[in-house]
This record gives structure tokens, C-alpha cells and sequence, in this order.
């Protein structure tokens, strides 16, 4: 289940949400939604709600109520918080997103900050950092790089990886908790808030030697324009070093269960070609475990000729 705001500013409603959810966990999604629609004839404007009960619906098998319910939730926030957006895509019901809503992103970073390294690193045994660094280190040797920045940057993960052989490694991420942690490390040069190629085409042309993004590009669906704008900034001899989730054989870009995006070898083949990259690794990990079963992924390393 989603994170989603729990107040709705009623408190009748909101204990009717809270059993609902209990509901839900004790495996009767339909107990779930039936009680959230009571709570929300209390507060018919509450797009978590609404969101929610697309959830219970959805677990319930109900899919043309869920789709009713996302569709509810997205109209009453035009930020999609919730990502009711990419619901609906993974449903049929719209098409697939280039990237979920920057709000949804920001909010699920910014509410996850306190706890990030716990879950990611300690439960789930996320270990993209360290292989982007194996990765770098298969293409570059011991080189030492001047001007870094690492995309989607997190509390700072890949600069604890990267300790040593950047010179001054800016960041830039969607969630200011996430910023603030990061600021707090003392690992980073210049930290910004901001989409990350936004960030990218802010840089000047050429004045980057590393450019870093892991586990980042779940959360765009063509790489196209990033790539292409990291390529933009990247000085000859530059490396960019990423990770992937990895899609089947035969597809480029899939949205997948959880919500996140995967791309194939072939998306990322054709990407990296179109930005006039050369791509100096493609290599199968295992980026982390999700619900018991290990994540599989690509990390890449592409380099400016």
C-alpha cells in the first residue's frame, strides 16, 4: 500500500480510514473500501481518500471502481500526490507517463528521509552505489575526477561510495529532506533542489568529468533527454555511470507493479548512441530485494569521445 496523507481534517473520517487500513491488512480490501466510502461522504474532497480507495478496490479485484476511484483522486489534486496517474496508466486506463508527477516524488522522498538508509541499505540490501564504483573503476582505472554531480543524490550514498576520487562532487535531488540530510554529510561541494535535468542543463557545456545516477532513472520512463543532457555536460574523457532496473527481453520502457520504470538493453543501447556516447559498460547486478525476491538491473557506463 501506498504512502498517502492520513488526515483528512475530520476526525470521524479519519478513524474510519484508520479501520479501513486494518481491514486491508487483515486481507478484506472490501471491508477496506466499503468503510472508506463512509468516510468519505464526510469529506467528499479528499483525494488521499479517494486514492485510498482505489487501492482497496483494486486489492478487492474491483478494477473498474478503482479506476473510478484513481480517476476521483487525480481530478482533486492536479499535483497527483498520491500518483494516481501512474495508476491508472498501470491499469490501462491512461497512457503511460514519461515520469511520475515531481510532486508525488518529492513527497514519497521527503516523508521517507528519516528512514531511507535503514530500509534501503539494512533491509532491502541496496548496493547500487558500490556498483557504479566497480563499474567506474573497470572503465577508468584509478583516475581521479575533478567536477562531479550525482543525479537524484538522496542523503548521500553515492558520494559516500565515491569517497576519494572526485575532486568536488555536487548533487541535486527532487525532495529538500532528502537535500537537508545530504547538506548535513559535509560530502558535497553545491547541493540544489531541482528536477535533474533541469539541473543538468543548468550546467555549462563540458564542465563535468563524472556524472552519477543510482537507482535514479526508476522513476523516468525514456531516457532520451537525460541522457542527452548529461552527454551536454559531460568534458571529453567524461564518464556518466548509472542504474536501471531491467525490463524483459523486448521491451524498452516498461511500468512495472511497483510503479517504477525499467528499461531494456535496447533503450538504453540506442539512447547512449543518440547523445554520441560511448557506451564502455553494460553489465547484469542485482540492485537490491523487494518483497523477498532480488531486483535485477543493469549499471552503465558510457563515456564522452
Amino acid at each position: 500500500m501506498s504512502r498517502a496523507p492520513l488526515s483528512s481534517g475530520d476526525p470521524i473520517a479519519d478513524r474510519r480510514l484508520a479501520h479501513a487500513r486494518d481491514y486491508a491488512a487483515a486481507g478484506d480490501p472490501a471491508a477496506a473500501a466499503e468503510l472508506t466510502e463512509q468516510a468519505l461522504e464526510l469529506v467528499p474532497d479528499w483525494a488521499a481518500g479517494w486514492f485510498l480507495l482505489g487501492e482497496f478496490h483494486e486489492g478487492a479485484g474491483d478494477v473498474t471502481a478503482a479506476v473510478a476511484a484513481y480517476e476521483r483522486a487525480a481530478a482533486l489534486d492536479p499535483q497527483d500526490r498520491c500518483g494516481a496517474g501512474l495508476r491508472l496508466a498501470r491499469l490501462g486506463a491512461r497512457p503511460v507517463p514519461e515520469a511520475p508527477p515531481p510532486a508525488h516524488v518529492r513527497d514519497l522522498f521527503d516523508d521517507y528521509a528519516d528512514r531511507f538508509e535503514e530500509a534501503l541499505v539494512d533491509r532491502l540490501g541496496y548496493r547500487a552505489p558500490q556498483r557504479l564504483v566497480e563499474a567506474i573503476d573497470a572503465v577508468a582505472g584509478d583516475r581521479r575526477f575533478a567536477h562531479g554531480l550525482d543525479l537524484g543524490c538522496g542523503t548521500g550514498l553515492m558520494a559516500r561510495a565515491l569517497a576519494g576520487r572526485v575532486g568536488r562532487l555536487d548533487g541535486v535531488d527532487l525532495a529538500p529532506a532528502m537535500v537537508a540530510i545530504a547538506r548535513a554529510s559535509g560530502l558535497y561541494g553545491d547541493l540544489a533542489v531541482d528536477d535533474v535535468t533541469a539541473e543538468l542543463a543548468r550546467r555549462p557545456e563540458g564542465s563535468l568529468d563524472l556524472v552519477t545516477a543510482a537507482d535514479v532513472f526508476c522513476y523516468l520512463g525514456d531516457l532520451t533527454e537525460v541522457v542527452a543532457a548529461a552527454a551536454r555536460g559531460l568534458a571529453p574523457r567524461g564518464v556518466f555511470a548509472f542504474s536501471v532496473e531491467a525490463a524483459g527481453p523486448g521491451d524498452e520502457v516498461l511500468l512495472g507493479e511497483s510503479l517504477r520504470f525499467a528499461h531494456g538493453r535496447a533503450h538504453i543501447e540506442r539512447v547512449t548512441r543518440a547523445a554520441d556516447l560511448r557506451l564502455a559498460g553494460l553489465d547484469t547486478v542485482t540492485l537490491r530485494r523487494d518483497r523477498d525476491r532480488d531486483v535485477g538491473g543493469f549499471v552503465v557506463v558510457a563515456t564522452r569521445t
